[in-house]
């Protein structure tokens, strides 16, 4: 396919129709694929930057169908151009599939009458996007829907107004937070990196910096010795609960059985919780593979 043609991917579905030879007509656009029916676009040359850098041209051309939830160039705008421009290197290839998939539905054609009857959709990528409607807007996962219904012969688009980004795995998370810098060192002198970024579900009481600063430097730095990493390995998986489990659920709860074989407690008053004393500081922290809840201290096993 040519290179400029394609540049022009998404055309005329910032105004719900595709311009063909200077005629505005639906009808085009049901008798073309998700790619051709867009094929002389000029407001998403973004999206057909990534589309082509992701390699990702004949999947939507290709028999479907498909829900393409498509950002406009305003929408690319909001990320900064520097995290734009790395995304589009051939190294990130992958990562840039993981986030191009999750705007699309694979296996229907999912239109705005049925949108609006939905609280979530599996994307290609294969994680949820949550849908809600308040005062008649529809959102994605936040990013609000501006036109509905372009049909193609082999799906339908809608166009959003943010890029949707997939929920990272645990370890990338509390990676990209910042404040779990000790903790993840524990992660890895335990080589538990590659267990909390399977598949999971997983729920974690993570330690912040702040929790490990409660402990001696000493202790810590004694603890990521290669020699102790079975006892690391024990403390760490006695923060870990498998299964999605929320705050809602939580508070539920009186005890939970953790990875590493023994109970926690968990118990709730004035509007607080805590696991085996530890105070949880923030809750709900949506990862790709469970959920994070934060809290102020290291739990340690009995």
């Amino acid at each position: 396919m040519n290179v400029s043609k394609f540049r022009n991917f998404f055309l005329g579905v910032a105004a719900g129709v595709v311009v063909c030879s200077g005629i505005i007509t639906q009808t085009s656009a049901q008798e073309s694929d998700i790619v051709d029916t867009a094929v002389t676009a000029g407001k998403f040359d973004t999206l057909v930057a990534a589309v082509k850098a992701a390699e990702l041209v004949e999947t939507l051309k290709g028999d479907g169908p498909f829900t393409v939830f498509a950002p406009s160039d305003d929408a690319f705008a909001k990320i900064p151009a520097d995290q734009l421009e790395e995304l589009l290197k051939p190294e990130n290839k992958e990562k840039l599939q993981g986030i191009l998939t999750y705007h699309v539905v694979g296996g229907a054609k999912v239109m705005a009458s049925d949108v609006v009857n939905m609280t979530s959709a599996k994307t290609a990528n294969g994680q949820e996007v949550a849908i809600a409607v308040k005062d008649g807007v529809v959102s994605i996962d936040g990013a609000k829907v501006l036109t509905t219904d372009i049909e193609c012969s082999n799906g339908v688009i809608h166009v959003i107004d943010s890029v949707i980004m997939p929920k990272a795995d645990i370890v990338d998370t509390a990676m990209a937070a910042g404040s779990f810098k000790t903790l993840l060192a524990a992660v890895t002198s335990a080589e538990l990196v590659e267990t909390l970024k399977g598949d999971g579900p997983f729920t974690v009481f993570a330690p912040s910096d702040d929790a490990f600063g409660k402990i001696p430097a000493e202790k810590i730095a004694e603890l990521l010795k290669p020699e102790n990493k079975e006892t690391l390995q024990r403390i760490l998986t006695y923060h870990v609960v498998s299964g999605n489990v929320m705050a809602a659920d939580v508070v539920k709860l009186t005890s939970a059985k953790t990875v590493n074989g023994k109970e926690v407690a968990i118990a709730v008053a004035d509007g607080k919780v805590t696991v085996d004393g530890a105070n949880v500081v923030a809750t709900d922290i949506k990862c790709a593979n469970g959920v994070i809840h934060v809290i102020d201290s290291v739990l340690m096993p009995k």
